[in-house]
């Protein structure tokens, strides 16, 4: 009988854990912005075939790398920086064709032009400007000419907000999810892109109702909601992190969404 896989951040205070992975502890499987709908959105927008060479940044708990390989691409090279993030992904992959590497998304180790397909959901927005510069541009050194960039993050709106207003949110989400946090307008998004030679192709835009009941049950299903409430009812520690985020989310509703964006890599 295999070992029990243990979950990020398993053994850590729960006031100090990650939300991400808070939530991930509570039975939540989508863990993205815009949900499952503007994930799906996102890999439309890519239209991964079974030519294309994909390369995924920050896995997370594998929702989407599972409806990626549903399109059963030539080759998938996940890179996460959780060991236990990786041995989650790896319980879905199969075949050589299909790996899973810890390490950086800023410094993959990859050689150039080896993808076709990058993307990276709910992990720029956690990084400093400077490191998501760096990430953009390592996503752009190993796409060949043409190849596909997709991001799926949290942004702040609208482009024109003061910028207080914009440290504040940023401030507040970074202590309610206890991690830095620093989501930035539709426009900035795009010029980092820009900048780091793509071209952009599909936008979308969603509310960020990552915790409202409504969305929650669209992203688990019932039953997958029902044990999540379960678990934040018994676990009265999870329930004050959920709740104090929920808060958060909620003050900001007007200027917090989540924003995908699918590039080309300008030959």
């Amino acid at each position: 009988m295999s070992e029990k896989v243990l979950m990020p951040n398993e053994n850590r205070e729960i006031s100090k854990t990650p939300g991400h992975w808070v939530l991930a502890q509570l039975g939540k499987k989508v863990l993205r912005p815009g949900g499952k709908e503007l994930t799906q959105k996102m890999l439309k927008g890519l239209n991964i075939t079974a030519n294309d060479n994909v390369v995924e940044f920050a896995p997370g708990m594998g929702y989407t790398a599972r409806l990626c390989l549903l399109q059963s691409p030539k080759t998938y090279t996940a890179i996460e920086q959780n060991e236990q993030a990786a041995a989650i992904v790896r319980a879905y992959l199969n075949g050589e064709s299909q790996t899973c590497r810890v390490g950086n998304a800023q410094n993959t180790g990859l050689d150039n032009a080896v993808a076709t397909v990058v993307y990276g959901e709910a992990m720029l927005t956690m990084q400093s400007d400077t490191r998501k510069n760096e990430i953009i541009a390592e996503a752009g050194r190993i796409l060949a000419a043409g190849g596909r960039y997709a991001i799926h993050e949290l942004c702040i709106t609208p482009d024109g907000i003061n910028d207080d207003n914009k440290r504040l949110i940023q401030k507040e989400v970074t202590e309610a999810i206890q991690h830095p946090a620093k989501p930035i307008t539709p426009s900035e998004w795009k010029k980092l892109m820009q900048d780091n030679g793509f071209e952009i192709e599909f936008e979308a835009i969603a509310p960020m109702h990552l915790l409202e009941p409504k969305r929650m049950i669209g992203d688990e299903g019932f039953w997958g909601f029902f044990k999540i409430a379960k678990n934040i009812l018994t676990k009265p520690k999870a329930r004050k992190r959920v709740l104090g985020m929920r808060k958060v989310f909620r003050k900001h509703n007007k200027n917090l969404s989540a924003i995908t964006l699918v590039a080309k890599k300008k030959s």
